[in-house]
């Protein structure tokens, strides 16, 4: 019952914030940053071959683990981002609460505009 009672405090209800807002913000962050971003960058980096990844960091990771390499990190920051988005949410804190999906969302629709303009390009 101990982590039942914890899961309670988990819950958006008790936040100035709204569910479908929530929902919202974080479907528009992995519609760009989670899917966009990634396809085309895949798109580009397997499929394509004319470019190569800029991202030290990724290129790194993705000589270690091909695929996943990319995946990976990309997953690594997402979810680093929604656990500081729910924890605006618990403190009420509107900057931590709406920056870290708008962030991603802006990155995101910028890197998958960047992407399709390479590959259509």
């Amino acid at each position: 019952m101990r982590g039942v009672s914890r899961l309670r405090h988990l819950r958006l209800e008790d936040t100035p914030f709204e569910v479908r807002e929530f929902s919202l913000l974080w479907l528009i962050a992995l519609a760009t940053y989670g899917v966009g971003d990634i396809v085309t960058t895949l798109t580009i980096l397997y499929y394509e071959r004319r470019f190569d990844e800029a991202n030290a960091l990724l290129v790194a990771s993705t000589d270690a683990l091909g695929r996943w390499g990319l995946v990976l990190p990309k997953l690594a920051v997402f979810f680093l981002c929604l656990g500081i988005c729910v924890y605006g949410a618990r403190v009420g804190d509107k900057v931590l609460y709406y920056l870290p999906p708008v962030t991603l969302a802006v990155i995101g629709a910028f890197a998958t505009a960047f992407n399709l303009r390479l590959f259509v390009g």
